[in-house]
């Protein structure tokens, strides 16, 4: 038994993952790596079982075992692809059809990856679980665990990780987030795995690997078209503008692909399921300046005192904006010091206090104060 402790590895086949299993190797951690198989792209009725990507094809699954061969650790790969699909895949065509915008990726890793792996880890005797996540744990002087943003802004995964519990916290290590990712791409050709330092990123969901979730959406749910059909495209007196192909094919922000023509720009500004009604304005009416984030998780405090002063991102690029938060019944109230634009319900809202992720949650609703 290593001195520093054991600990299970979640593999995907990609560099980071991967050089994450050989650095902790490395410092003396007892390593059992682990890949995950979460879908079948046949399943999902996708065009061609080559446009599977991430972690779910058979050339990761032999990568991330080719790597743990090579340095002496055992591998195994772990089925999850019940629970993926009764709880992931199942929350995104439910939140489309709500009229909400998901992001399964955040889903995924708050109720589904993490919990696999830290049982898992539990039946392997193992003290810690690990990713190749670009973010930080630390410990707090009120012995809470927490996540900061990882030192390279340009991979910073701290925002997808809001929903992760004490239990997990506690748990996992992450070693890249004090490293940029030129030099994890330098690590790898270091330890020999030149064609890992030149490997291709996927920014696709992963069980919609031709991006297409509009299609994905109409193979998942039988008489779609014919349920969403006739929809009206609105404005925001309620207007009729012209018809739509459906509610649940189109997004909060979205300019491109609306197939309408009104002589100028326009943008969805709100989504209705019940009147299969999306409205259309000007950018400007994309701005907000509240809005309500319910099933909140907690992570650098046990809760906050209102008008508490917080840096909010609404998605995963924001650069995110200064606001108050506020305790209400159902979730917390978020008053932005100035205009946003798009926010999204069905997407996270992630507080942070500098670097440091205080907690996050779903936007239910946004308005005006």
């Amino acid at each position: 038994m290593s001195r520093k402790g054991k600990v299970l590895v979640a593999m995907s086949g990609g560099i980071d993952s991967t050089i994450a299993a050989l650095m902790l190797h490395e410092e003396g951690y007892e390593v059992v790596g682990i890949t995950m198989k979460t879908w079948d792209y046949e399943t999902s009725g996708g065009k061609s079982s080559k446009k599977e990507t991430g972690c779910c094809n058979v050339d990761s699954f032999n990568d991330a075992r080719m790597a743990a061969v090579q340095h002496g650790f055992p591998h195994f790969i772990l089925d999850i692809r019940d629970e993926f699909k009764d709880f992931v895949i199942e929350n995104f065509v439910e939140e489309y059809m709500a009229g909400r915008t998901p992001n399964p990726c955040i889903m995924c890793n708050t109720h589904i990856k993490w919990r696999a792996l830290l049982k898992r880890a539990n039946a392997l005797d193992c003290d810690f679980i690990a990713t190749g996540h670009y973010a930080i744990i630390q410990q707090h002087e009120n012995n809470r665990f927490y996540i900061s943003k990882g030192v390279d802004e340009t991979k910073d995964q701290s925002y997808v990780l809001w929903g992760l519990q004490q239990d997990l916290l506690s748990r996992t290590l992450m070693p890249l987030g004090k490293y940029r990712k030129t030099e994890i791409r330098q690590m790898a050709n270091d330890m020999g795995y030149p064609e890992l330092a030149k490997k291709n990123e996927s920014y696709e969901i992963c069980f919609v690997p031709d991006n297409d979730y509009r299609g994905f959406l109409k193979r998942r749910v039988n008489g779609l078209e014919e349920q969403v059909n006739g929809g009206w495209f609105v404005d925001k007196t309620g207007k009729k503008l012209g018809q739509h192909k459906g509610y649940p094919f189109y997004t909060i922000g979205q300019r491109k692909g609306l197939d309408i023509a009104l002589g100028k720009p326009a943008f969805v500004t709100a989504i209705n399921p019940d009147t299969n009604t999306v409205v259309l304005g000007d950018e400007e009416d994309l701005n907000r300046n509240t809005m309500l984030v319910n099933k909140i998780n907690w992570i650098k405090y046990d809760g906050i005192t209102d008008g508490l002063e917080a840096t909010t991102k609404i998605r995963y690029k924001d650069k995110g904006a200064f606001s108050n938060l506020y305790n209400v019944d159902n979730g917390i109230d978020v008053h932005f010091y100035e205009n946003v634009k798009g926010v999204a319900p069905g997407q996270s809202a992630v507080f942070y206090e500098g670097n440091d992720v205080i907690g996050g949650g779903i936007i239910q609703k946004s308005g005006w104060m």
